[in-house]
């Protein structure tokens, strides 16, 4: 019996924000900055389950994964203008497609070399398709970010283990922090760069920031919360419930394109976006158990360290080979595997300020493409 009993449904629900709260306010230590938020929120939620302070399931999480997650898309895409990438980040485009197939090639020579069904058992699904579904759900995240690893949760059957999600989940974040701290280290590595085409800094594109109003806050949450209705009522209808997040990023990505001034009338979508995937997190990591979660550890840190190197080698190899420079690829990477938030940071931090707008871009794009690839390979492995 916990502190707070599953029952206190709004008791429950003011815990979990109060986590995010303090994951949010961490990022201005030292401490939080290096691990991240993310980690952070995972961290104290296990913390707050296993001392009994929040129970292990309730309601309340059943709400977050039901109402909250599916929002976590459209959200994320109201930003992703297919055109506007085309103009403004086709060079950075290009690396990005080479830093998605590395992570591609990561993921399956990482499935190949290691037994991948010894994960996520206490989820329904059997050995051969847990394997399937760590592919697809580590690609996922890999060329998208969290939304795309909630989606992917879903739809693989896996986030019924919520010790293994957990753990991944950590993970992922400590590793991806680690990766940003090597990429950053590489334009200093002379022996290195000089193997690449010099890089010429074409006209700084800025991106316009939309100014955040209540009524652009109500009405961001009102077109998500309609572009879910309108899929579930498709996948009802055609009884195609398995295509649930690829027709809902169709349709956001399609209404981004097709009216770029949504990006105004949506201001502050994707940040609503950042901050309700922190309750997601924090409702997963709730009902970890962390004994079972220290006896994956090992085996999923294998997973991403095999997963990034072959990643960082398929992007510096095909990228010096398309003529990319290294400005470019590194940005792209920092999309793909840390997302739309750190790259144009990096790239600013860099010096490389034609950078920063095609960094978010490809960023957006990335949290489009994660979902359509980790299913494919999930069905396909």
């Amino acid at each position: 019996m916990s502190l707070i009993p599953a029952e206190q449904h709004f008791a429950v629900f003011t815990a979990v924000l109060a986590l995010s709260a303090m994951a949010f306010a961490s990022e201005r230590t030292v401490i939080g900055q290096k691990i991240t938020g993310t980690v952070v929120v995972i961290l104290l939620a296990i913390a707050a389950a296993n001392t009994g302070l929040i129970p292990h399931s309730a309601p309340a999480y059943s709400f977050i994964f039901s109402y909250i997650v599916p929002m976590l898309i459209p959200l994320f895409l109201f930003q992703a203008d297919v055109r506007r990438l085309a103009k403004e980040a086709s060079r950075t485009t290009a690396a990005f497609l080479v830093a998605t197939l590395g992570t591609v090639a990561g993921v399956i020579v990482a499935a190949l070399l290691l037994d991948l069904s010894q994960l996520g058992a206490a989820s329904d699904l059997a050995a051969e398709r847990r394997e399937a579904g760590i592919v697809g759900l580590f690609a996922s995240t890999y060329i998208g970010g969290s939304v795309n690893y909630a989606a992917l949760g879903e739809i693989t059957g896996l986030s019924q283990d919520a010790s293994f999600f957990s753990a991944a989940t950590a993970a992922d974040n400590l590793f991806s922090a680690v990766f940003l701290s090597v990429i950053a280290l590489i334009p200093g590595a002379q022996w290195l760069t000089r193997r690449f085409v010099a890089h010429t800094a074409s006209s700084n594109v800025v991106l316009e920031k939309p100014e955040v109003t209540p009524a652009s806050i109500v009405y961001s949450l009102a077109a998500a919360g309609s572009i879910v209705a309108i899929t579930d009522l498709l996948c009802w209808w055609l009884d195609i419930p398995s295509w649930r997040y690829a027709i809902m990023t169709i349709i956001t990505v399609g209404i981004a394109t097709a009216l770029p001034q949504v990006r105004v009338w949506f201001a502050g979508a994707f940040e609503i976006g950042v901050a309700l995937s922190f309750t997601f997190f924090a409702a997963i990591a709730a009902g970890a158990d962390i004994r079972a979660m220290i006896s994956v550890a090992p085996l999923l840190i294998v997973l991403v360290l095999i997963l990034l190197s072959v990643h960082l080698i398929v992007l510096l190899g095909v990228g010096r080979r398309l003529g990319l420079t290294i400005p470019e690829l590194l940005t792209a990477s920092n999309a793909a595997i840390l997302g739309a938030t750190t790259a144009p940071a990096m790239a600013a931090a860099k010096g490389w300020h034609d950078q920063v707008t095609p960094g978010v871009l490809v960023g957006v794009i990335g949290y489009a493409l994660g979902t359509f690839i980790g299913t494919a390979l999930f069905q396909l492995w």
